[in-house]
């Protein structure tokens, strides 16, 4: 019973995550992978059938967000640079 509650509390937890805005989003979803995932295994959940494919949705989903906010980040940090550079000179 107690690895099922771990396992809905962590679905609920990404629910929620998935409903904020990208700042937020993005530094949530890395710590609920910290506490969820570092040390344990996908398939440590123990969840109906039907909540494990919504966490697989989710979890695919949120990884392709961090993907592109990753690249959205590493592009913003370009441009400022460049600003950096013309306001130098």
């Amino acid at each position: 019973m107690e690895r099922r509650d771990w396992s809905v509390k962590a679905l609920k937890e990404l629910i929620y995550i998935d409903s904020l805005d990208s700042s937020l989003k993005a530094d949530s979803l890395v710590r609920w992978h910290k506490k969820y995932l570092e040390e344990n295994n996908i398939e440590d959940f123990d969840l109906e059938l039907e909540d494990l494919k919504y966490l697989q949705e989710l979890f695919f989903k949120n990884i392709n967000f961090l993907k592109n906010h990753k690249e959205e980040s590493r592009l913003e940090l370009i441009k400022m640079k460049k600003m950096k550079r013309f306001l130098e000179h």
